[in-house]
């Protein structure tokens, strides 16, 4: 006769080969989704390395390897200049975003007061809105306000966009601290922006920097909302736009590997930096 532990012993036994098909199954679906996501960065990468055709514009038939695209990076007077007026966008939009949303994500967090409820309401809808509904509102708003578009108008349709990302990844931080090491802070005499300064703000801060990273990326590859409001400006990807439609130069495919390179170094290098605060 077998007992209730042999039962559950051989119970045991056939469940786990099925736990371990269940999380082989579910780590091959994760890595089939992460692959077919980066594959055309892998494309772009690939093809920054292929040589021109005549007349300079790249193809995708693969006709060699070279690195002349990084090597002359900057031959094209109009590309060069598109991509500066996308960094100066996003580090303008990324300092704008994070003063104005830091604050907001203090007072949502920390305070009550009237019209909370509509303000997160706001919030929630202006991530979730379409980007071409919120395009097409600002246009609508800088016409009426007869506000000629251009670099301006860039700016602070960016800012826009970028506080609800900045406040909602603040607000999550701080409604995960401790509020006893401020209250502890007041009861030694620290008044309320010391108590801030040397508490809140260091508890907060990778926070802060995680949305601003967040704000600089969602502003510098902007298609959408920037066509609408960018008039006779051009960005980075509205050069990128024009130029399907008469050949692709090659550099673009070498500036989009470096700035993708360049966020995950700042991704890593931010990674790291979190991991050495907790530790």
């Amino acid at each position: 006769m077998t007992t209730a532990v042999e039962t559950a012993e051989k119970g045991a036994l056939a469940v786990k080969p099925r736990r371990r098909w269940g999380v082989a199954a579910l780590g091959a679906y994760t890595w089939l989704v992460i692959l077919y996501t980066i594959a055309p960065i892998f494309v772009m990468i690939a093809y920054s390395f292929n040589q021109a055709a005549a007349g300079g514009k790249l193809t995708f038939a693969w006709l060699g390897f070279t690195t002349d695209w990084y090597v002359h990076l900057f031959d094209l007077a109009a590309l060069t200049q598109a991509l500066e007026r996308s960094l100066e966008v996003a580090s303008v939009a990324t300092v704008g975003a994070t003063l104005l949303g830091v604050p907001l994500a203090l007072a949502l967090a920390r305070h009550r007061f009237w019209g909370k409820g509509f303000t997160d309401l706001v919030i929630f809808i202006d991530i979730a809105a379409p980007s071409i509904v919120v395009g097409a509102s600002l246009l609508s708003l800088f016409i009426s306000l007869d506000w000629p578009r251009g670099l301006m108008t860039i700016i602070i349709a960016h800012i826009a966009f970028d506080i609800p990302f900045v406040a909602v990844v603040v607000r999550a931080r701080l409604e995960g601290l401790d509020r006893s090491i401020e209250k502890a802070a007041y009861d030694l005499g620290a008044g309320p922006w010391t108590a801030f300064y040397r508490v809140t703000l260091p508890l907060i801060w990778p926070g802060i920097v995680a949305g601003a990273l967040l704000s600089f990326a969602l502003s510098i590859d902007d298609f959408i909302i920037t066509s609408f409001v960018a008039g006779q400006t051009l960005t980075f990807p509205l050069f990128v736009y024009g130029s399907v439609k008469v050949g692709i130069p090659p550099q673009v495919f070498a500036m989009g590997t470096l700035i993708f390179v360049g966020g995950i170094v700042l991704a890593i290098l931010n990674a790291l930096w979190q991991r050495r605060q907790t530790a």
